[in-house]
Order: C-alpha cells, then sequence, then structure tokens
C-alpha cells in the first residue's frame, strides 16, 4: 500500500479551492491572497477538516491516511505546541485534521506557485 502523501492532497484540495471560486493570483496581489486564503481554509471542512474536527468523515479512512505519516504527526505536534498523547485519545480524525493544518500553509504556497506558473505560461 502506497503511504498517503499529506502535502500533495492538501495542496490539491487548495488548488480546487481556488479553481471553484475563481480565485486570480498575480505577483502583486500574491501576499493577499495566501493570507486570505490561509484565513479562509483554516476551518474549511473541504481542505482542513478543522470546522467540523473530520476531513474524512471517516475515522478508519483517517486512520490509513496517518499510517506511516507519524513523524509529520509528531512535526505538527510540535509546531502547535500539542500534547501528543492527548491528540491521540481524541482519535485518528483530530489526528488527520492536525496534520491537514499543520501543511496548510505550504500546500497554498505550492498551489498559488502552480497556478502563477499557469498563468504565465498562458501569456507566453
Amino acid at each position: 500500500m502506497k503511504t498517503y502523501n499529506y502535502l500533495e492532497a492538501v495542496t490539491a484540495d487548495v488548488l480546487d479551492y481556488i479553481n471553484e471560486n475563481n480565485i486570480t493570483v498575480t505577483n502583486e496581489t500574491r501576499d493577499e491572497v495566501e493570507q486570505q486564503l490561509n484565513d479562509d481554509l483554516w476551518a474549511c471542512d473541504s481542505v482542513t477538516g478543522n470546522a467540523s474536527g473530520s476531513y474524512t468523515f471517516n475515522a478508519w479512512q483517517a486512520e490509513e491516511d496517518i499510517c506511516h505519516n507519524w513523524d509529520l504527526l509528531a512535526e505538527a505536534c510540535d509546531e502547535f505546541g500539542s500534547d501528543a498523547a492527548e491528540l491521540l485519545r481524541k482519535g485518528a480524525e483530530a489526528c488527520d485534521v492536525t496534520i491537514r493544518c499543520y501543511l496548510l500553509g505550504q500546500a497554498i504556497s505550492a498551489a498559488l506557485d502552480e497556478v502563477e506558473t499557469e498563468e504565465e505560461e498562458i501569456e507566453e
């Protein structure tokens, strides 16, 4: 079984959100758009699951996604100052959401890089 790639998945969800909401990004607006996306997507169930407490709405799926990503969960706990044992008691879905929130900034940056690259290619 292939290890779930959280960064790839969250980036894809951010791209979907950008496309569904017709968000355009230019060099002049990138910082503003990036900050707005961080604010909006932090509590967006289709990207982080943080609004409801679950992205997958399926504990089994969340457990499968976490498999082989324990190091990422540890990094997220360190970054947020979370008690890992307490988070584990909350279950797989809470751990899954924590990882997604931890990677949100990186995913937004990667998605905006991709969108800007596409726009530059269209202009050429």
